[in-house]
């Protein structure tokens, strides 16, 4: 089903950071439904260009600072929530907490998905992208970060960065926890997060703002836009503190993806 769901093919004209799908206006206002997106700020590791993964890093004053503009954004936008989504990574749990300050909803509640965390890198966790560049080639790099199934050298469990011993993950059978992966690793780890927790949140009636990483909301995208063939995922740009609005009709099509932007009340 996930192989069929990722081979259809998707027009070139599909790909826009800030609106994939284009809808009449009439139909644009049927949305029964509307799902937020945002990517954790900036962080420290982000500021150096490193690979993160599921290390955990501390983010900037910059990343903080877009955080609260991100809530701010998203309460200037009319959006209300009923509950918030993250990863177990504390990048990701911080920026939701400050974009839940910034939209004045701290109360909201929070709750954390060890399948929204960002992709593995393995053995390139913790290391500058220029260095691993100047040993391995800025090509075999490019495919590691951007292509959709090759994923970088595995990272050993008696490794001082694997998660394997993290007392986050006590509760996760350790060969459940990866070593590295790709784009379509994460696509299969978040496969039931989204089949499993949040589209039935989404059906419910609930408004969530899911909070997480660069590569995970790709992979996410791809169950919720089953057009979106691997190459269209490989290009798809999900920047820090951009918080992504989706709408979907009352059967989960989507039928608008756009990025928020600030309100004339609330821009710098």
């Amino acid at each position: 089903m996930m192989k069929r769901l990722l081979l259809t093919a998707v027009a070139a004209s599909l790909l826009s950071s800030a609106f994939l799908i284009s809808v009449p206006a009439a139909q644009a206002e049927e949305a029964a439904y509307k799902l937020v997106l945002l990517r954790h700020g900036e962080s420290q590791w982000n500021l150096e260009k490193r690979f993160t993964g599921w290390s955990d890093v501390d983010l900037t004053d910059k990343g903080r600072a877009g955080a609260v503009k991100a809530g701010e954004i998203m309460k200037g936008a009319g959006v209300n929530f009923d509950e918030v989504h993250t990863s177990k990574l504390n990048r990701a749990i911080e920026t939701a907490q400050l974009a839940q300050k910034g939209m004045s909803a701290p109360w909201l509640p929070l709750q954390k998905y060890w399948r929204l965390n960002e992709r593995c890198y393995g053995d390139l966790e913790g290391k500058k992208r220029e260095d691993v560049a100047k040993e391995v080639g800025d090509d075999q790099v490019k495919i590691w970060r951007r292509s959709f199934d090759v994923p970088p050298p595995p990272l050993a469990v008696t490794d001082a960065r694997s998660p394997v011993k993290d007392p986050r993950y006590a509760d996760l059978d350790p060969r459940i926890i990866p070593a590295s992966e790709s784009l379509k690793d994460v696509i299969a780890r978040v496969g039931p997060y989204w089949t499993d927790l949040l589209r039935p949140a989404i059906k419910s009636g609930k408004t969530v703002l899911v909070v997480g990483h660069s590569t995970n909301l790709r992979a996410l995208s791809a169950w919720i836009e089953p057009n979106l063939d691997p190459k269209a995922l490989q290009k798809l740009e999900i920047k820090n503190t951009k918080p992504i609005l989706y709408e979907f009709d009352k059967d989960m099509n989507v039928i608008g993806r756009k990025v928020l932007e600030p309100t004339t009340e609330n821009k710098e």
